[in-house]
Formats: C-alpha cells, sequence, structure tokens
C-alpha cells in the first residue's frame, strides 16, 4: 500500500525520486475521484496536491495514518487546516516556488491589456487592418495598484519597477516598518482603487476576504483602470466586472482564478463577448519552470516530515 498519495500532476522525475524511497501511488486523476482517493489513503503517511483535491474532514477521516500533507503550490483553501490541526497533520505549502511565474503573468497580461491585444489577431485573420483601434497604452507612467502585498506581489512590484511603473499597495498586516515598504506607496483600499491604473490581486481566499471586490468596490477603480486577479476567484464578483467592462467603466481584465473552476455555462456566457478580455485556465503560476521549482519543494517538505517521525 502507498505512503504518499499524490492526487494531482507533479513533476515525474521528482515522482520517481521520491519513489525511490517511498511507497508512491502517483494518480493525477485521483482530484476528479474522491472515493477512489479515500481507498487509496489507508495506509498512506503523506497526501500530495494542488488546488483541485478537497482535503475535508472526511478525507482526512480516510488516512488514519497521515501525517503530511504536501501543496504544490501556495493557496490552502481547499484544506481543512483545523482539522489537520486537530488530527497533528502538517501542512507544508510550496511557500515562494511559484513567485516568478506568478509575477510574470502579471506583468505580460498588463502589457496585452494597457496595449488592447486580445483581439488583434481575430481581426487580422478577417481582413482588417484596424491600426487606430488598437492604440494602446504603455506601462511606464503606470500607477500599479497591489491588493496584498506578500511574497508574490513583491516579485510583482520589483519587475514593474523595471518597466518605470509607480508601485503602491494596501496590506493592513504588514508593518509600517517593514523595509519591504521601501520604494512603494502605502494606501488604504479606497485610495488604492481610486489611484490604481492597473490592480492586482494577491489575497487568499479567506471568509475576510470572500467578495471583497464586489461590485461597490469595483466602482470606485479608477475609470479605464485593468484589473489582474492571478490569486483567488471568491475574491472578485465576477457579474460585477463583467459589468464594469461591458460599460467601458474597466478598459481591460485577466483573470486566471474563478469561483467555479472550470467555468460553468453561465459563467461562460456571462463572459462572452466582452472587450479587452483574457481568461486562463489557474496557470499563472505554472510554467516548465515553476512547476519542477514547486515539485522539488514540495517532495523535500513531505520528505522532511516522514523521516522525522514514527521511523519514516
Amino acid at each position: 500500500m502507498a505512503e504518499i498519495v499524490i492526487s494531482e500532476f507533479m513533476d515525474e522525475d521528482v515522482v520517481a525520486e521520491l519513489a525511490a524511497d517511498f511507497a508512491v501511488l502517483y494518480d493525477p486523476g485521483l482530484a476528479h475521484r474522491p472515493a477512489d482517493l479515500a481507498a487509496a489513503l489507508g495506509d498512506a503517511r503523506a497526501l500530495v496536491v494542488r488546488n483541485r483535491t478537497r482535503v475535508d474532514r472526511a478525507l482526512l477521516d480516510a488516512g488514519p495514518r497521515l501525517r503530511v500533507i504536501g501543496r504544490l503550490g501556495v493557496g490552502l483553501d481547499n484544506i481543512d487546516l483545523e482539522a489537520c490541526r486537530e488530527r497533528g497533520i502538517a501542512v507544508r505549502p510550496a511557500t515562494g516556488a511559484n513567485d516568478v511565474a506568478v509575477a510574470e503573468y502579471v506583468i505580460g497580461t498588463a502589457l496585452l491589456l494597457l496595449r488592447n491585444l486580445t483581439a488583434a489577431t481575430t481581426r487580422m485573420l478577417a481582413g482588417e487592418w484596424p491600426r487606430p483601434e488598437f492604440v494602446g497604452r504603455e506601462l511606464a507612467g503606470k500607477a500599479l495598484g497591489l491588493l496584498g502585498f506578500g511574497r508574490t506581489a513583491r516579485a510583482v512590484a520589483r519587475r514593474a519597477i523595471a518597466f518605470e511603473m509607480r508601485v503602491i499597495a494596501h496590506d493592513p498586516y504588514l508593518p509600517p516598518a517593514d523595509p519591504s515598504w521601501r520604494g512603494v506607496g502605502r494606501r488604504s483600499l479606497e485610495a488604492l482603487l481610486a489611484e490604481a491604473d492597473l490592480l492586482s490581486l494577491h489575497l487568499p481566499l479567506t471568509p475576510e476576504t470572500r467578495g471583497l471586490m464586489d461590485a461597490s468596490r469595483i466602482a470606485r477603480m479608477k475609470r479605464g483602470a485593468v484589473l489582474v486577479n492571478a490569486a483567488r476567484g471568491g475574491i472578485l464578483d465576477e457579474a460585477a466586472l463583467a459589468a464594469a467592462l461591458r460599460e467601458g467603466r474597466l478598459a481591460g481584465a485577466a483573470l486566471d482564478v474563478f469561483e467555479e473552476e472550470p467555468l460553468s455555462a453561465a459563467a461562460a456566457a456571462r463572459f462572452r463577448g466582452l472587450p479587452n478580455l483574457l481568461l486562463t485556465p489557474h496557470i499563472a503560476g505554472i510554467t516548465e519552470e515553476s512547476n519542477l521549482r514547486v515539485s522539488r519543494v514540495t517532495a523535500a517538505n513531505v520528505r522532511q516530515v516522514l523521516t522525522s517521525t514514527d521511523g519514516g
């Protein structure tokens, strides 16, 4: 029986390295087969997941020997942390391993949105030459607003400064004296919304942040601003964003995360036909390089816990 169960995709060379020392069950489809996953956990001491596996009390009950949950990424909203604490199960995210990938996604989509390039190929292939409609704006001189200023947001800030952007941020949990604020303007949430030409979300999904970017806060954003969400879908009111894009109050948006993943038919219909909108399937933090880093960090985290407990 497996000591380590991996229910979502992981770098296969790293999986092989784990399998040299532990009995490993690697089945990326288990996230979509909860009954099979529960059945596989009988003797497992470690479970490795991404964001699609719901690690709730019922699943933990199926793994009485579990000692560690390795998270291939950083978001923990799919894991019942209280239940893990009660059972003495360590939860180990791959902190920092995908910061570069997400930061490059934010800057890359910002360039596309400000230059208004999302629809250019379709128009060109239709035989048009719409130069005046695709005169966009530059990043240089614009205000980048970061809602949340943790590790990933700071990686975005460094790249934005290289593009000669002015960086402002809101994070009530980061002390004013923290050196990370050097060169970055601290703002209240309302001031951030009003000032940012580009707003990028960098918050975990918690009871406090769920629905934070609702219709009223989207309405407070600077007219003509663009928004990027590569954090968590439940933070943003997608219907309100769609309305703001349709009415021209916002100039564009890039969404990598959604309240429903994959998109339901209703959600897809909400976004269809919107101008200057880029949708991607929760891949901002996934590149070839980041997948290897995330896999290595997660494997090391799992190995460390297993070899430090009950003779593993």
